[in-house]
């Protein structure tokens, strides 16, 4: 069954639930934000997470390893890709640091000495813990839609799960779920097996 998001009747963004008198976060904000934090602005407000925990950490790590190789450097693959680990993202006023984030060369031939990138990346990757899975999804997901962020990808560690999404217009289609040790071709990546089996070892 096809699934989509934003879904019809969602709540909607966290910047539409804060009162429009509140004076809205800066940049100049996030960046009083302590270094054990991940800190994002997400239309107007500043959200800041607790860095991953070591089961988060690992898949995100994992799954950039099995990348790397055949996408980015372009050994044992096509390449024609750089990614990045939480790259940070400036998309229009929101600022976004996804897990793993990825760039076609054709759109981007190097890679820029920069501290953050104003390009949209082609696919971005969300790993999920308990804390900040909502704000992924009803939130993050949105934002990624409307600058034109072809894939999302959404990694569980607990649930040991992957759900794949491709834009269609301005709102996501699931391409599809899978979890444990399955071997999987996932677009953006999909003339590559992916061995979900390495993302949850401990």
């Amino acid at each position: 069954m096809r699934q989509y998001w934003p879904r019809p009747g969602f709540p909607g963004s966290i910047g539409r639930m804060v009162e429009s008198a509140r004076r809205e976060s800066t940049y100049e904000d996030l960046l009083t934000v302590p270094k054990h934090l991940v800190a994002e602005l997400i239309e107007g407000m500043l959200v800041t997470s607790p860095r991953p925990a070591s089961r988060h950490a690992r898949a995100a790590s994992r799954l950039g390893g099995q990348l790397d190789g055949p996408f980015d450097i372009g050994r044992g693959g096509p390449g024609g890709w750089i990614i990045l680990d939480e790259p940070e993202l400036h998309l229009g006023r929101n600022v976004l640091v996804p897990d793993l984030a990825g760039w076609r060369r054709a759109r981007m031939p190097e890679m820029p000495d920069v501290a953050a990138f104003e390009l949209p990346p082609d696919w971005v990757c969300e790993v999920l813990s308990p804390s900040t899975q909502a704000l992924d999804r009803a939130d993050k997901m949105p934002i990624y839609a409307a600058f034109g962020v072809g894939h999302v990808w959404l990694v569980d560690p607990l649930a040991l799960t992957l759900e794949a999404y491709q834009l269609e217009g301005n709102r996501y289609l699931l391409l599809g779920t899978w979890r444990g040790d399955a071997l999987v071709h996932v677009e953006p990546f999909e003339v590559f097996g992916l061995d979900l089996r390495v993302l949850w070892e401990r």
